[in-house]
């Protein structure tokens, strides 16, 4: 297995810089294929905007390469959809979407939602809280996907700097989905960054996928990709550094515990004992606990929806 990872590291793991802008919009041309980038936002007023302004200007402006951009509004009480509209993204609402099947918390919910109001054949998600955000965010995880036809889906990988200090961010990923991917999934133990948010993905494979509605969906879009369309499919791209909002490690638990149910429902389709999480915060009689429920819903593969499949027939 080390053996396999090794060869996927050396033939699968790319830099940005390997393909050039120029390359990557003759291989657009000539294919004819469209790019989506779809943001979720949560309260992201600060971020949001500066991310929508460089999209746009970089590679819709100054080349065709982004065909739309769609920033999917999962409840902001902030000024998110203001600032995205203004800076020149389409701003659609997660309730708007589908409302027959009612919306639950969670990125992947949103994520999910996103392919009913999106037209690209490739898809590309960008985080939006990012911080110096840099279009090669972008061009590199699309490149591979418009350059090789034997790709289906490309994660981001790059460094996360915590507190000033380098290499400390990504928590979750080193505590809790690293171990479980090279425990149970040895194959993706290659992925330097596979709870990444940055990633593109051929609509062709994404509409196929089922999607945990909440931090578990990048873990178990892995999983499952892996499965469909197999390891060679499958691709990471250097794009330099992530800036970003950190959570508390009160958050960062209960990320964990939504990470951990997606794999034991990839690895047995069992049941949890106890569906939540408990956690403690000292209070003025002490220690005083609080419960979390972990999300365990998942929502089918978009195929399946008949409102998906009626818009892909028109």
């Amino acid at each position: 297995m080390l053996n396999e990872v090794e060869r996927w590291l050396a033939t699968r793991s790319w830099s940005a810089s390997d393909r050039p802008l120029h390359r990557i919009m003759a291989a657009k041309r000539s294919t004819g294929r469209t790019v989506s980038v779809v943001l979720p936002a949560l309260n992201e007023e600060e971020t949001v905007g500066d991310i929508v302004a460089v999209i746009r200007h970089d590679l819709m402006q100054q080349v065709p390469l982004v065909d739309e951009i769609v920033v999917v509004d999962s409840g902001s009480t902030d000024r998110t959809s203001e600032v995205a509209t203004a800076a020149g993204a389409r701003v659609v609402h997660r309730d708007d979407i589908l409302p027959r099947i009612p919306a639950v918390p969670g990125k992947g919910e949103v994520l999910w939602r996103s392919l009913l109001v999106t037209s690209g054949d490739i898809v590309c998600f960008i985080d939006a809280d990012l911080k110096e955000f840099s279009s090669d965010f972008v061009t590199g995880i699309v490149g591979p996907l418009l350059t090789d036809p034997e790709v289906d889906l490309v994660k981001g990988m790059y460094d996360r700097p915590l507190g000033g200090a380098a290499g400390q961010g990504g928590r979750v990923t080193e505590l809790m989905a690293r171990p479980l991917l090279n425990m149970h999934w040895p194959q993706l133990a290659g992925f330097v960054q596979p709870l990444g948010g940055e990633y593109a993905a051929r609509r062709s494979l994404l509409e196929q996928l089922p999607f945990p509605v909440g931090y578990g969906v990048e873990l178990g879009m892995l999983v499952d990709a892996l499965h469909l369309v197999g390891l060679n499919a499958l691709a990471q791209v250097d794009v330099g550094v992530r800036k970003h909002r950190h959570q508390d490690g009160q958050a960062l638990g209960r990320m964990s515990a939504a990470i951990y149910r997606t794999a034991q429902l990839r690895l047995a389709r069992g049941h949890m004992i106890r569906p939540a999480l408990t956690q403690f915060e000292r209070g003025r009689d002490g220690f005083e606990p609080r419960t979390y429920s972990v999300d365990t819903e998942e929502r089918p593969p978009m195929v399946e929806i008949a409102e998906y499949a009626k818009r892909k027939a028109a």
